[in-house]
């Protein structure tokens, strides 16, 4: 069922437009580029190992999306990697331990995230759609500034570029808070947040969609979620392709995201949907319909 058109009126006592679709905000690993997100898991495993800690990909996915201290913070802090640090130091981790293998993961991650920029299959022609419909196109990511600025380099070289990017290092609390999603919409001079989309492949992106009251848009097939490099997504057939799906569409169930697609490849189709929604008087914060 639809919702109603909400009335909304201005200070002056105007009514306010209707919001139009203005901007797409997007992550970067497993949405943009880095099909399968494995610069942010592969080299956290690498970076546990160096202190002899066992980390598995799997459990590197599982916090996914989050500022990467946070990220490892959460790695020492899952019972079968304490028990590991336990056994070998006599003590229970602490923040001088996360400090220890950020400061380990930093250098390994800004060196190394050029081996993982390759822009995934339908990016840069669904920019290119997207400016030919006068929108703007912001980024966030859970990179540190330091990662995202080499990053950065290597998707321009390749003909990836967006508007504004941010990183979670640049705002007080980052995912899965809407900060870095609302500096876009500052920095983009946004008019109104309902003209919004936020796309990523991880629930916590999700969460700062909504939080930011923003449409929110879950990749299932390119990103985390799935974990498939391009050249098992290619080599799937539908049978094993829709399986992946609904494995993935359960990590996103809790947060609820108004839109899944596989990749960024399809987003027109849902950017036009949304544009008919909102000309109907519908809001990202409407309540979703199940």
């Amino acid at each position: 069922m639809q919702s109603q058109t909400p009335s909304i009126t201005r200070l002056d006592g105007r009514p306010d437009p209707a919001p139009r679709l203005e901007a797409l905000i997007f992550d970067w690993a497993g949405t943009l580029v880095d099909f399968g997100s494995f610069a942010p898991t592969q080299i956290l495993v690498e970076a546990f190992g160096r202190y002899d800690l066992t980390l598995n990909l799997e459990q590197a996915r599982s916090a996914m999306g989050i500022g990467k201290w946070d990220h490892i913070k959460a790695m020492l802090a899952l019972p079968e990697v304490q028990a590991q640090f336990q056994a070998l130091h006599q003590r229970e981790s602490d923040d001088s331990d996360v400090d220890q293998i950020y400061n380990t993961f930093l250098p390994l991650q800004t060196e190394r995230v050029g081996e993982f920029s390759a822009p995934i299959p339908g990016v840069r022609e669904t920019l290119s759609w997207a400016r030919r419909q006068g929108l703007k196109i912001g980024s966030c990511s859970g990179y540190p500034r330091i990662v995202l600025d080499n990053l950065l380099q290597h998707a321009n070289q390749q003909q990836v570029f967006v508007d504004y990017h941010v990183a979670f290092d640049e705002v007080p609390m980052a995912r899965p808070w809407p900060a870095m999603a609302l500096e876009n919409v500052i920095r983009l001079e946004i008019s109104q947040v309902a003209g919004c989309v936020k796309i990523d492949d991880t629930p916590v992106g999700i969460e700062e969609g909504h939080g930011a009251g923003m449409w929110t848009v879950g990749l299932l097939l390119s990103g985390n979620a799935a974990g498939l490099t391009e050249a098992e997504f290619l080599a799937l057939g539908e049978t094993d392709k829709e399986a992946a799906r609904q494995r993935s569409a359960a990590t996103f169930a809790p947060v609820r995201p108004h839109y899944l697609i596989d990749t960024v490849a399809d987003l027109p189709a849902v950017l036009e949907d949304i544009q008919q929604r909102l000309a109907a008087g519908q809001l990202p914060t409407d309540p979703i319909q199940s």
